[in-house]
């Protein structure tokens, strides 16, 4: 059974910087890409960053060149830096992977994390 366990949200004061990490567990054969996503209250979820196994990155618009995607296979765990922060970031984020184990390729999530920009 894999699962996605995020941690490292929390209340932040605008202008501030969080890492969440996203760990995987259980009989992974192989992962293909591995994103973030949010969702915030009210509306649906939006891309955040994906990264493929190749390490290719990907950003929404409203992220770039303030958050950082980054994964450790050693570790099985993903990562998101996030800087600069704004109350608009402000919303539960999910960590998603497709992932092999004994059968075909597979789209798992996790449970969320609140980040919470605010002063």
């Amino acid at each position: 059974q894999v699962q996605l366990v995020e941690s490292g949200g929390g209340l932040v004061q605008p202008g501030g910087s969080l890492r969440l990490s996203c760990a995987y567990s259980g009989s992974v054969f192989s992962i293909y890409a591995m994103g973030w996503y949010r969702q915030a209250p009210g509306k649906q979820r939006e891309l955040v960053a994906t990264i493929t196994a190749a390490g290719r990155t990907n950003y929404a618009v409203s992220v770039q060149g303030r958050f950082t995607i980054s994964r450790d296979s050693d570790k099985r765990t993903m990562y998101l830096q996030m800087q600069s922060l704004k109350p608009e970031d402000t919303a539960v984020y999910y960590c998603n992977a497709d992932i092999v184990t004994s059968g075909p390729v597979r789209s798992y999530w996790g449970q969320g994390t609140q980040v919470t920009v605010s002063s």
